[in-house]
């Protein structure tokens, strides 16, 4: 009977994920559950209501009108909850416990890493664990604590610092290099090939610049990694658009253009005003601040 019925914040998270994912995989993906659980604690929540949240069909899972109602309150009390843990843990005085930063892959490599080491050797209590990925996490659903990320509109509902700006440059290797003649402009290859970005990462204004300039049947490579970008091209493949601070650290690389602020980007700190009170947090950011206020030349500089 859907008076015996009571809904625990667990039966709700479930409720969301497959909502948001369509799926049973998807959802227990997101939950860290395997496939099975998710089909009985579904079975067994529509049973006890006694009414139909989903519609089974062959695209997947889909809302009926009582699921879209459910979804509208689960998502209000998803946002109170995470609220109240946010404020909690911004109210954390001790240097301890774990700190969740995301960030990309290229910056992790190429240009983070001394100082997540640096800080862990600071701050020996706090555990750092590292989300690497190349979209923007939900910090206000608490997928990460910290963002460290180049970008031109920092979500609004975030509070951080400006650590500076990242440039970019047209590299090859040098082998590569010796055989071919200067390039010039892009938009006329005599004879260079390139790596280019496709259409994963056609929102980075380095991938659009390139893009746009050289002509197709120039283009030997397209790929969503700029990682895989300064990999081909240090094997010869191709002149690749490679961050400064990147492509540095390559012996193999050289630049052959450097780009002007047109494809530049601003890095960022970004954290939830909700945790801006935490100790460790606070820890975070102001070396974070500090380590990459020593180092910001590594970003714009050939």
């Amino acid at each position: 009977m859907v008076q015996n019925m009571r809904l625990a914040w667990d039966d709700l998270r479930l409720f969301l994920a497959i909502a948001r994912a369509g799926t049973l995989a998807g959802a227990s993906r997101t939950l860290g559950v395997n496939h099975s659980t998710v089909f009985r604690r579904l079975n067994a929540m529509e049973t006890g209501l006694e009414v139909r949240l989903f519609e089974r069909l062959p695209e997947g899972y889909v809302l009926t009108a009582a699921g879209e109602i459910m979804r509208h309150r689960a998502e209000r009390v998803e946002e109170e909850t995470q609220a109240v843990e946010r404020e909690l843990r911004g109210r954390d005085v001790r240097l301890s416990g774990r700190i969740c930063v995301t960030t990309t892959d290229t910056l992790a490599n190429g240009f983070l890493a001394p100082l997540f080491a640096g800080f862990c050797e600071r701050y020996s209590g706090i555990e750092l664990e590292l989300l690497i990925v190349n979209a923007f996490l939900d910090l206000a659903r608490r997928e990460a604590d910290v963002a460290i990320r180049p970008t031109e509109a920092p979500p609004e509902n975030l509070i951080g610092r400006r650590l500076g700006t990242i440039r970019w440059g047209l590299y090859g290797a040098r082998d590569y290099l010796r055989e071919r003649p200067r390039l010039h402009d892009p938009s006329r290859p005599e004879g260079h090939c390139f790596i280019a970005g496709n259409d994963m990462i056609r929102h980075l204004a380095s991938s659009r610049w390139l893009n746009e300039r050289v002509p197709s049947e120039a283009v030997a490579i397209r790929t969503n990694s700029v990682v895989a970008a300064m990999g081909a091209a240090r094997a010869g493949a191709g002149l690749a658009m490679l961050p400064h601070y990147m492509a540095r650290q390559e012996r193999e690389l050289e630049c052959v253009l450097a780009i002007g602020p047109e494809v530049a980007t601003d890095l960022w700190l970004l954290v939830h005003p909700d945790l801006r009170h935490s100790a460790r947090i606070r820890a975070f950011m102001a070396f974070t601040v500090e380590t990459v206020g020593a180092r910001w030349a590594e970003l714009e500089d050939v």
